[in-house]
């Protein structure tokens, strides 16, 4: 019975490591998309998050057999646990990808905004990669790596930017594409938000320390 508990253990890290790698090549393939206005990255970004929400279906099945039919206890039970909310935040960044993607779907072949726009949002898209690349090596190692808070401050930094530029008078965007486009980098930043919980989790599974204590952001 235990070693069919650790198989089944076992199983569920991979998948969550096989997730979070399919969440970081979601957030580089969108970014590419918006950079490009690339109609085929743009599609696969598509594919990336519905094998990622198949995946989130998959792992709740999982877990909630472990759950159900194993009984764990103590770490084994934290394991658990953690696992099915670190899938449940890498499928929000599938979520996120796939709403930016939309954008691009949309405006294609012409690019989303205007040079000065793209820029930021390029950079927004990819932070939002580099911050999902570091946690998917955290959920594949099962070590977190403290946060400082220096990816969300950036993040804000180029939020900030980006609404400077959609209302400056010389782009010539109106009122409700400005709105548009600032949700749209607000799908970068989510992604970032989403990173540093995944970030909490792993370090609560790797010290027991509960995800709201500690520096990291809320």
């Amino acid at each position: 019975m235990r070693t069919q508990f650790t198989l089944e253990l076992l199983a569920l890290s991979n998948e969550l490591t096989h997730m979070s790698r399919l969440a970081h090549d979601a957030t580089e393939r969108i970014t590419e998309a918006l950079a490009g206005a690339d109609l085929a990255a743009t599609y696969e970004v598509f594919a990336l998050d519905e094998r990622l929400q198949q995946m989130f279906a998959a792992c709740e099945s999982r877990t909630m057999a472990l759950l159900a039919l194993q009984a764990p206890v103590a770490r084994d039970l934290r394991h658990v646990v953690t696992a099915i909310q670190v899938a449940g935040e890498l499928s929000r960044i599938g979520r996120r990808t796939e709403a930016a993607g939309q954008y691009v779907y949309r405006a294609h072949p012409d690019a989303v905004a205007p040079a000065p726009v793209m820029q930021a949002l390029v950079a927004m898209g990819g932070l939002a990669a580099e911050c999902v690349a570091r946690v998917s090596d955290s959920v594949a190692t099962g070590r977190f790596v403290e946060d400082d808070g220096s990816d969300a401050a950036a993040m804000d930094d180029l939020f900030k930017q980006l609404n400077s530029v959609l209302t400056a008078a010389e782009a010539g965007i109106d009122t409700a594409a400005a709105i548009d486009l600032a949700l749209l980098g607000s799908q970068f930043q989510r992604c970032v938000d989403h990173a540093a919980r995944i970030a909490r989790l792993i370090r609560f599974l790797d010290t027991g320390i509960p995800t709201e204590s500690g520096s990291l952001p809320d």
